[in-house]
């Protein structure tokens, strides 16, 4: 069973990681310090990213299906060949 009383020891290692480095540092000289203080990684704070939402209406079938209707009118054709669905078109009505 573990007592609830912590020993020397557990109190030693519950000092804040800044404390522990600078024992470190002393014991070990200051190379140690330079190297520690360039070996830490600066935190950037976490992005915040909103939500999109994107609705689209239940009637947008039918508005491509005009679209297109109007576009295969004959007096939405050109008549020259461009190799698409205008050209596509123009052989459909023989125009």
């Amino acid at each position: 069973s573990q007592s609830t009383v912590p020993r020397s020891r557990d109190r030693e290692s519950g000092y804040s990681s800044g404390i522990r480095r600078c024992v470190d540092a002393k014991r070990e000289g200051k190379a140690n310090v330079v190297a520690d203080a360039l070996s830490r990684k600066e935190r950037e704070p976490p992005l915040r990213v909103r939500a999109l939402v994107m609705t689209i209406s239940l009637d947008l079938p039918r508005q491509i299906l005009n679209a297109q209707t109007e576009a295969r009118k004959p007096k939405n054709i050109k008549k020259e060949d461009v190799g698409g669905v205008g050209y596509l078109a123009m052989e459909i009505y023989r125009l």
